[in-house]
């Protein structure tokens, strides 16, 4: 939570303006949407959500008190505690919050009412309430033990079949786009590129590149994009591997054949769940229960 002073954006900057069908991005589009939040505080109340105010952030501090006051915190001293609080680290169309019933924490993104299909709105604006997960794949504090690492990378590979199953491609597939609660659950955000395909062996070509790109994207010629989840999938694994310090050599063994260069040579992700939970049966409990602090 790190306040920022909240200056209202003019009437004219609530929507971004209109984009050509060339040139649209929907994520990019969004992020352009400024609302007046006070305007919606009584909606959120409605429906049992509560918006950061001045007073949540002067509490946060006097409770936390290892953390660093961000600049201009003086300023809300003077400020009346009602006052709502924006994140100055948040774009502007998403702000902190939490729901009445339990105190959980929220986000809450607003969206041009198109991209949703039932969320809180108001005219052309809408507003999606998300539980608060975490892009950082483990926390600060550590450990990081193998066996809940092992279990984040089986919910990866298990969602990408999943999508598969039911014919969809991520295409975008990387940890930038996963999120965990860190209590053992993960999730892949970000669908921009995602497509869903009515054929079996569906080819595409010219599309909107994701994070890991595969080296068949970049030949002008049509690719399999579920090809491209599976490559992108064994990156995201490498780098998640470098990331928290663990060494698995058969998990790797697992990866290489997703990374070939010739997509028709990488194995179905269903292939890939199989073959790492043969592999987790393999690993000693012993080996299971190592960790060691990320610090």
């Amino acid at each position: 939570m790190s306040p920022s002073i909240w200056i209202p954006p003019s009437k004219q900057e609530h929507l971004s303006s209109p984009l050509s069908d060339s040139t649209y991005d929907e994520e990019e589009d969004n992020r352009k949407i400024r609302p007046w939040w006070p305007t919606f505080r009584n909606l959120f109340k409605l429906r049992g959500f509560r918006l950061d105010t001045v007073g949540d952030v002067k509490q946060y501090y006097k409770q936390t008190p290892s953390a660093s006051p961000a600049p201009y915190f003086d300023t809300y001293r003077q400020l009346d505690d009602d006052t709502l609080c924006p994140d100055a680290g948040l774009p502007d169309n998403l702000f902190r919050g939490l729901r009445s019933s339990d105190g959980k924490r929220v986000v809450i993104k607003a969206v041009h009412y198109r991209t949703v299909l039932d969320i809180i709105q108001d005219e052309e604006i809408a507003f999606i309430v998300m539980e608060q997960w975490s892009s950082q794949l483990i926390p600060d504090s550590g450990p990081c033990c193998l066996r809940p690492f092992l279990m984040s990378m089986r919910q990866c590979i298990e969602h990408a079949a999943f999508m598969h199953m039911h014919r969809m491609a991520h295409l975008d597939i990387s940890l930038r786009n996963l999120l965990t609660d860190y209590k053992g659950n993960h999730a892949y955000i970000d669908f921009e590129l995602g497509r869903r395909f009515d054929e079996s062996n569906p080819l595409i070509s010219g599309a909107r590149l994701g994070t890991e790109i595969p080296p068949e994207c970049h030949t002008g010629e049509l690719y399999d994009p579920f090809k491209v989840d599976v490559f992108a999938l064994g990156v995201l694994i490498l780098r998640a591997c470098k990331l928290t310090g663990h060494c698995v050599p058969e998990l790797v063994e697992i990866v290489k054949p997703m990374l070939r260069d010739k997509p028709e040579q990488r194995p179905p992700v269903g292939i890939v769940l199989r073959a790492f939970d043969a592999m987790l049966r393999t690993l000693t409990d012993d080996r299971l229960k190592y960790c060691h602090n990320m610090r």
